[in-house]
């Protein structure tokens, strides 16, 4: 199976040696069909992401695409840690479905910056997953808990 890492190791120089920061829980790695959290080896399926974008922007309104990203990961616990190889092309691809539309502005620090909003046709994509792991969800839950 090829795959491509997603995600950014940087090293950090302390007095005479040089560490890693600590590694979050999860990272994404990206194959055909399956986002790949790695540390625990656990697979999310594929457009996972997308869900999570849709409901950040659904619930704090136009951001740019580093405040989705943090925000994600605040909810998240810091458990997953997503870069500009995870975030953007997925924003990118939301954009292109008409789920999201984007805009030029000035960041909170004056940086131009592209911001995001959902558009009508991304509530209703984001309603239709909500529903769809809702049930996921419940049916694995009783599985989980049924008695052999």
């Amino acid at each position: 199976m090829c795959s491509l890492r997603l995600s950014l190791r940087l090293c950090v120089s302390v007095g005479n040696r040089i560490s890693e920061p600590p590694t979050p829980l999860l990272t994404f790695y990206r194959t055909r069909s399956t986002l790949l959290l790695m540390a625990n080896r656990a697979e999310v399926p594929y457009g996972t992401l997308d869900l999570m974008v849709l409901k950040t922007l659904d619930t704090l309104g136009p951001q740019h695409g580093y405040g989705i990203a943090r925000r994600i990961e605040q909810v998240a616990e810091s458990s997953l840690e997503l870069n500009q190889g995870t975030i953007y092309p997925a924003l990118l691809r939301l954009e292109q479905r008409g789920w999201i539309a984007s805009q030029w502005g000035a960041s909170e620090n004056n940086r131009k910056a592209r911001f995001y909003s959902i558009t009508r046709a991304g509530r209703k994509q984001l309603a239709a997953e909500t529903k769809s792991w809702s049930r996921t969800v419940a049916m694995m839950a009783r599985l989980l808990e049924s008695e052999p």
